[in-house]
């Protein structure tokens, strides 16, 4: 029997598409610089069905859905990588703006795939306040650190540190909280007061400048395992370097 590849997380929030946006070929575009070989190029049909598109670029730049964009794919189902997005209501976004939310999976143990690459690439061309890709450990954890109405005491997992609700944030730009590999625009950089080369030594040593001015931070060498020691104390310093994250009091 074939193993299921582990799988890796990616989200980015960006301001709403407008009409006529090239944002969404611009993603798309950027994930194939970042994956040799990837291509894009089959969209999935209701019943699960994979179906080629000949003129990929006409698709993406016709079809608008849920304020987004149809979910894309590649045509190895060994290794899958996918890509969609949507428009989240104000109602449920920092700062009460609506935004658009860029959602891809990533096998993580495909040549040729380098997350970080793939997380710069969704968060410069859809212009993200931030973005982040979580492991699937994170991705199970994370949820269970945001403080629901009635939850006290809130005790999440491994000592992770509450969370508040992302409606709740006061601006789009402060990020709900850290993944393993997290995008940071300038102004989410500002946000969160990095990098301070006083104290951010140790996250500098992983990080990057974009184009753009914003910084692409990898907390771990290795995707982060919260059951390895040394990876969830990585973690635990991240939070407590950066207390604005996830509203827990200004920096």
């Amino acid at each position: 029997m074939t193993a299921t590849p582990r799988t890796l997380s990616l989200i980015a929030y960006a301001p709403v598409l407008t009409r006529d946006d090239r944002r969404p070929l611009a993603i798309v575009h950027g994930m194939e610089r970042a994956c040799a070989g990837l291509h894009l190029g089959w969209t999935i049909s209701k019943e699960g069905q994979r179906i080629p598109l000949p003129d990929r670029d006409a698709f993406i730049s016709r079809e608008r859905k849920d304020g987004g964009f149809p979910l894309l794919r590649n045509g190895d189902a060994a290794f899958r990588v996918t890509v969609t997005g949507w428009q989240s209501p104000a109602s449920s976004s920092p700062g009460g703006q609506a935004q658009l939310e860029v959602h891809a999976d990533l096998p993580l143990d495909a040549p040729g795939v380098a997350a970080a690459d793939v997380l710069e690439a969704v968060g410069e061309g859809a212009h993200a306040f931030w973005g982040r890709v979580l492991t699937e450990g994170m991705a199970m954890a994370v949820p269970e650190q945001f403080c629901h109405p009635g939850d006290e005491p809130h005790v999440p997992p491994q000592g992770l540190p509450s969370l508040k609700l992302p409606w709740e944030l006061p601006s789009p730009e402060i990020p709900h909280y850290l993944g393993w590999l997290n995008y940071w625009s300038a102004a989410a950089a500002r946000a969160t007061g990095f990098p301070d080369p006083a104290r951010d030594a140790e996250l500098l040593s992983r990080a990057r400048r974009t184009a753009s001015g914003g910084w692409v931070v990898q907390l771990t060498d290795a995707p982060l395992d919260l059951d390895n020691p040394a990876h969830l104390a990585a973690l635990l310093r991240a939070y407590e370097r950066f207390p604005v994250i996830g509203g827990r009091f200004a920096a």
